[in-house]
């Protein structure tokens, strides 16, 4: 499974990172949220929490936008993109 990251302010892309997880012991949400915490990592975010909002557009488009709600400290862009690239399911 391939991920992508991507922060974005004013429509202009900040920074990003692709995190690839093949571990065929660990289940399809495992991968999504290890796959998350080392995309905050490298992109020295705090994790945001995944609202029920994000967690349908998730489940329907494999994407999903993290806004400033669903961060506990204030964060310097308008969105975190959260996206699928390549689903080994």
């Amino acid at each position: 499974m391939r991920m992508w990251a991507r922060t974005v302010k004013h429509n202009k892309q900040l920074a990003e990172a692709v995190i690839e997880n093949y571990d065929r012991q660990k289940t399809r949400t495992e991968k999504v949220l290890a796959a998350l915490q080392e995309a905050c990592m490298d992109l020295d975010l705090p994790v945001p929490l995944w609202l029920d909002g994000n967690i349908k557009d998730f489940k329907r488009s494999g994407k999903t936008r993290f806004r400033e709600d669903s961060f506990i400290e204030p964060v310097e862009f308008d969105y975190l993109e959260f996206s699928v690239l390549e689903d080994d399911y």
